[in-house]
């Protein structure tokens, strides 16, 4: 894991005072740190019965997609208000700085999928709770949710209650 935590750099008072943000673009920008994150993100879910693949806005939809890739299962993303074409279905939050909506096609799910969830970061689980909500939502049962990065000072696992989660990095 310290190839992964050597390509994150830290930008302090981004996106304002007091955050220092987890800048996940050099680890993306070296083809066999991103293999291996995505290889690291989906290895606990191998042979589980995982039907689909979600990634919310933005950096969720790299690592998401990638990993319904190497599954070979479909990938749906959780995108903000206003760039789905179609009829959806929303669910809004509160962010560590903030408040934000997600937004999903009413069809984007089946009762029978089995969600695995997948962002970059996660804080205080606001978005990753939000994105739960939005999936259960749609008919479908959230089986784990895997992110790159866990801030465990936040403790964003406790606002996922119950989920699976598997976090690459922990700081």
């Amino acid at each position: 894991m310290n190839r992964l935590r050597d390509k994150i750099r830290d930008i302090p008072d981004f996106p304002k005072p007091g955050i220092i943000f987890k800048d996940i673009t050099p680890l993306i920008k070296d083809p066999a740190t991103l293999r291996l994150a995505v290889h690291q993100l989906l290895q606990p879910f191998l042979g589980r019965n995982m039907t689909v693949v979600a990634g919310m806005e933005a950096r969720g939809f790299i690592f998401g997609s990638l990993v319904a890739w190497e599954l070979g299962l479909p990938f749906v993303p959780l995108r903000k208000p206003g760039k789905l074409p179609y009829d959806v279905q929303s669910v809004s939050y509160d962010l560590e700085y903030g408040s934000a909506t997600l937004e999903a096609h009413i069809d984007a799910f089946d009762a029978n999928d089995h969600v695995l969830l997948i962002d970059d970061l996660l804080a205080t689980g606001g978005t990753a709770k939000a994105s739960c909500e939005l999936v259960e939502q749609l008919g479908a049962k959230v089986e784990a949710c895997a992110f790159v990065v866990e801030l465990d000072f936040l403790e964003g696992r406790k606002n996922l209650g119950n989920y699976e989660v598997h976090s690459l990095l922990h700081y």
